[in-house]
């Protein structure tokens, strides 16, 4: 039987949900025994407050649960049907965005299925959404040769025709708005809303390259005169490889892309295995908008480590761009070495969000609730340590509380749901994992701290711990989930230090009304991106990366360009004469 929980003291008058009560320190196998067992015979809407309680207490040892149900839609493969119609199971306005059987194109084709098929699922409901081929080293050097095959055509085009490519790009990625963002939350999970705010933000970038394609140009000095000019121009870098994360798979294809586009490279993609629909979808609207073969092309696979070890081999490939994790961007740092190609890493973070004892409380509440809960805090630049001086860290805490608990998890087509699942089983075991050494290490429990059992195995509880020391894995790990770590401070000094004690340094925060203190700590943080009483950091107009471990080159902005493009220095003598 399960033991009577005993309620938490709570901040509020009636305590919500989320709030841990205890006791909930079992014996490992217990939980997991316990929360399978509830979760398969469980029902939500025969959940008893008994049973209610008892998955609350459960704070989880890492554990696997099974989904709540596995049931298959019609895959991807058969969306077109042999009566000549489509059973389009996403409710898709232009089903044939998406190619069937296929996200790898070479040379402006679509490759079948062949002999291996790749499984695409949502992560809210465990559903296979579509399969697709699973490709492999051999059809990623079919692509380095159809990129290397469209070079010359491209680098011979004028700067307005590859704006002209680039603004019929951003037309059809904000006409097919709905589509996009429907695939989206089909294989990534995030909320409907949050995934039309991404489709806005990918076409942002392709609409500013498109701009910048028509600026990019060189310098020309004199440099005798009467003798001699010297031209400075610039040229592109060449076949380009774009590697490409889940959490923004929409976002990150272009940022890249357009950029690579408007500096005259062909591409050869290689999107995450986890959401390669969004890839495939963006990629067809390219080459509808009249993109030549070769120019554009997408290789997704398994077998990531295969696919990349062979696009970093080939000497045709000039340049890699990367985003995900930072031991990943080590090894393709070393690989590119090999053939000296150019390489731009955006990579890690381990965000500090900074509170000072005279911010704007309810202001610093709402940017971290903004920024933490972004596709369920799997974003590289979200708040991964909480410093609050101690002054205001009740008073913070308390305003916090409520702003979790009016947070709504569930499927991202839901209406009013604000929070989606985590991407994976490997991902909810990470969290869990993190938050187990933080109440192991002193922290204390407030809110979360569980599995929301009741909508599924990979949906993880708004979180917060209080009390974080340094001795806490959160502190020097990235979370990638729903959790939110408050750590005290006493003076200015002390949280520069820390913030400062990583290996890592892409964005940071920092709500203090002060000027003297926001322009001392704003150069004092060592980080690429510095958001100061607002979270809002990422725009197309500004570069963005970081600093240290946390990647080099930066993306968006008029910089993105020059990721993308080579000097040439060039000498005209004798002109005098």
């Amino acid at each position: 039987s399960l033991p009577t929980p005993r309620a938490a003291p709570s901040p509020g008058p009636s305590p919500s949900p989320l709030i841990a009560t205890g006791p909930a320190r079992l014996p490992a196998a217990a939980r997991i025994f316990m929360l399978s067992f509830l979760a398969r015979a469980i029902p939500p809407a025969s959940t008893t407050p008994a049973s209610a309680a008892a998955l609350r207490l459960l704070r989880l040892a890492p554990l696997r649960l099974a989904p709540l149900r596995r049931t298959a839609p019609a895959p991807f493969r058969a969306m077109a049907t042999s009566d000549g119609g489509s059973s389009n199971p996403l409710g898709l306005a232009d089903p044939a965005l998406l190619p069937a059987g296929s996200a790898t194109l070479i040379g402006g084709k679509w490759v079948g299925m062949g002999g291996k098929a790749l499984r695409v699922v949502n992560p809210a409901s465990g559903d296979v959404v579509a399969e697709v081929g699973d490709s492999g080293a051999a059809e990623a050097r079919d692509a380095v040769a159809a990129a290397k095959g469209c070079a010359g055509v491209v680098r011979g085009w004028s700067p307005a025709k590859r704006a002209g490519l680039l603004r019929a790009w951003y037309e059809g990625v904000v006409k097919g708005r709905e589509d996009l963002a429907r695939i989206m939350v089909a294989e990534n999970g995030k909320p409907l809303g949050e995934a039309k705010g991404e489709v806005d933000y990918a076409a942002s970038f392709v609409e500013w390259f498109g701009e910048e394609a028509k600026r990019l140009g060189g310098d020309a000095d004199v440099k005798v005169p009467g003798g001699s000019v010297v031209m400075v121009v610039r040229e592109p870098v060449g076949v380009c490889a774009v590697i490409t994360p889940w959490n923004f798979p929409a976002a990150m294809i272009t940022r890249k892309v357009a950029a690579a586009i408007a500096a005259g490279c062909p591409v050869v993609i290689k999107p995450s295995e986890l959401t390669p629909l969004t890839c495939a979808a963006l990629v067809e609207i390219l080459r509808r908008a009249g993109a030549p073969p070769g120019l554009v092309n997408v290789v997704t696979g398994s077998a990531a480590k295969e696919i990349g070890s062979e696009l970093m081999a080939s000497p045709d490939v000039r340049k890699v761009s990367f985003t995900g994790s930072t031991p990943v961007g080590k090894i393709l740092m070393e690989q590119a070495a090999r053939t000296v190609k150019r390489a731009s890493m955006e990579l890690g973070g381990l965000a500090p969000f900074i509170v000072m004892a005279d911010a704007d409380l309810d202001a610093a509440v709402a940017g971290l609730i903004a920024n933490k809960f972004r596709n369920a805090g799997q974003t590289c630049v979200c708040a991964n340590r909480v410093y609050v001086h101690a002054s205001v860290a009740e008073e913070f805490t308390a305003r916090l509380i409520p702003k979790l608990e009016a947070i709504k998890q569930g499927n991202g087509l839901t209406p009013g749901v604000t929070v989606g699942p985590l991407i994976n089983d490997a991902a909810v075991l990470k969290v869990a994992a993190l938050v187990e050494d933080a109440i192991n290490n002193g922290a204390t429990l407030v809110l979360g701290g569980a599995v929301r059992a009741d909508l599924g195995p990979r949906f993880y509880a708004p979180t917060l711990l209080t009390g974080v020391t340094a001795a806490c894995r959160v502190t020097s790990e990235e979370i990638f989930g729903p959790v939110i770590p408050i750590i005290e401070f006493e003076d200015e000094a002390e949280v520069l230090q820390a913030a400062n004690n990583t290996r890592f340094g892409l964005a940071a925060y920092l709500y203090a009304r002060d000027v003297g203190t926001v322009f001392r700590m704003s150069e004092a943080l060592e980080y690429g991106m510095v958001g100061v009483n607002d979270v809002a950091i990422s725009d197309a107009r500004y570069p963005f990366g970081g600093v240290k471990e946390s990647g080099n080159g930066r993306e968006g902005s008029k910089y993105g360009l020059d990721e993308y493009t080579e000097l040439k220095y060039v000498l005209l003598g004798g002109l005098g004469k």
